[in-house]
């Protein structure tokens, strides 16, 4: 069963940096709201994913060829999968109740209150997507393989517009996400990506160490 809902899961300090506090910052105005929707939001979400386990085929440069044939195009993933023998392409969502009740919130000008559910809900969807690289890390012990960090479109020079492959490699409808003509998700708390899956060394692949730019907001 896919769950998003035990409270102990969602991590309070991860709430907190989503709304722009440090971590040595710890607000007692919002305290009280935070754990009130850590202990109720979880009505709002309808956890859903669909992901697919393909045989990479060729890494050549900044070309990825994964079985299907499904093409991608960016130096970093390359780098990602150049040593790995598969690929695990996944969408998940925590579904739109949340996003429409945080839509109700703001429109009855309760800002506060719609900050707060809006960051529970980006921690949920970043939940959701741990539980789909476990399921990935699963199968592939199976096979005596293990898995990279997951990467999205839009981070390093993975094009967004690479999305589209994404949606068709996972058939995206399935799971009730959609994608604008600009390649965004509705519902917005959704994650899409990649995982590679190959010898232990895979694990530890982190393109930010040789990056240089320091300000940004996905640096691991």
């Amino acid at each position: 069963m896919v769950t998003v809902s035990d409270r102990a899961g969602i991590d309070v300090q991860k709430v907190l940096n989503s709304i722009g506090y440090s971590t040595e910052c710890k607000p007692t105005r919002i305290m009280p709201l935070i754990n009130d929707y850590l202990e109720n939001a979880h009505h709002l979400f309808e956890p859903s994913y669909s992901c697919v386990i393909r045989d990479i085929k060729l890494v050549r440069g900044t070309l990825v060829v994964i079985e299907g044939p499904v093409v991608f195009q960016s130096k970093v993933i390359a780098q990602l999968l150049e040593k790995c023998q598969k690929a695990a392409v996944f969408l998940a969502t925590i579904g739109n109740h949340l996003e429409e009740m945080v839509s109700r919130l703001a429109e009855d000008r309760l800002i506060l209150q719609a900050t707060v559910l809006d960051a529970v809900g980006s921690v949920a969807a970043e939940k959701m997507a741990d539980f789909v690289q476990s399921k990935v890390s699963e199968v592939a012990r199976t096979w005596g393989l293990y898995t990279s960090r997951r990467f999205s479109p839009g981070y390093c020079d993975w094009d967004i517009g690479q999305q589209k492959t994404v949606f068709q490699t996972v058939n995206g409808d399935s799971v009730g996400v959609r994608l604008t003509e600009g390649c965004l998700m509705f519902p917005q708390k959704s994650i899409s990506g990649i995982i590679g899956i190959g010898p232990k060394d895979v694990e530890n692949y982190n393109p930010c160490t040789t990056c240089d730019k320091y300000d940004c907001i996905g640096r691991r």
